[in-house]
């Protein structure tokens, strides 16, 4: 004959073991959500240097005159957003170049680096 304390022991058995499943759910659900907000930060990352390097070739490499001091502004705050150390370290050497053709090699240097961080 089933008694009291036996349904209440079915009871609480399977609350517990309800609880113990929910729990590993939830545990794998945040994990789950950790690569996805690596993968979302990833992607903004990415088009964050493609938007930059979409600027650096308009504004630089297809400019036919000097560069505006607001042009010069938009890209040293595009690049300065990016929060990549490597990024703005090249960026600083082009910037600080003397001559035309350190310029021309401190661009071919930023263009690839550019391209390295955007994940395939």
């Amino acid at each position: 004959m089933i008694t009291k304390k036996t349904i209440l022991t079915a009871v609480i058995g399977i609350l517990v073991a309800g609880n113990i499943l929910l729990g590993v759910e939830f545990f794998i659900s945040q994990q789950e959500l950790k690569i996805a907000e690596k993968s979302v930060s990833a992607q903004q990352n990415s088009a964050k240097v493609l938007q930059f390097t979409n600027l650096f070739i308009e504004k630089v490499l297809k400019a036919q005159a000097e560069i505006s001091f607001e042009d010069r502004l938009k890209l040293e705050n595009s690049v300065r957003d990016l929060k990549d150390p490597e990024i703005l370290a090249q960026w600083q050497k082009f910037t600080a170049s003397q001559t035309q053709q350190d310029a021309q090699q401190e661009v071919k240097n930023l263009l690839e680096l550019l391209v390295k961080k955007i994940p395939l």
